[in-house]
């Protein structure tokens, strides 16, 4: 499976890498875009839940990688419930090696 990664910056400035088993995070993210905080866990959480399906349908197990990424990105993201207006921004999607999608 073709794997990514994409760079987020947290409503404090802090970046943070992020994998994805698939490419299915390019549906639900585009690079330099902003989200609410909320938007943006809904959608990590669609985007990574399908690439662990993916995984899953060509490998016959689900992938521990996307369920743990996604957890990471949930343990963040409730640091910073209570910023009114948080946003986060997906600074870039990169392929396995690094280079820009």
């Amino acid at each position: 499976m073709p794997e990514m990664y994409f760079d987020v910056r947290w409503p404090d400035g802090l970046t943070q890498r992020c994998y994805s088993p698939s490419t299915i995070v390019e549906d639900y993210f585009t690079p330099g875009a902003e989200y609410e905080l909320t938007e943006f866990v809904e959608r990590s959480r669609t985007a990574l839940g399908i690439a662990g399906e993916r995984v899953k349908e060509k490998f016959g197990f689900y992938c521990t990688g996307a369920s743990d990424q996604l957890a990471r990105i949930e343990r963040t993201a409730a640091a910073y419930g209570d910023v009114s207006g948080a946003k986060v921004t997906v600074e870039s999607l990169l392929g396995a090696d690094g280079s820009p999608r």
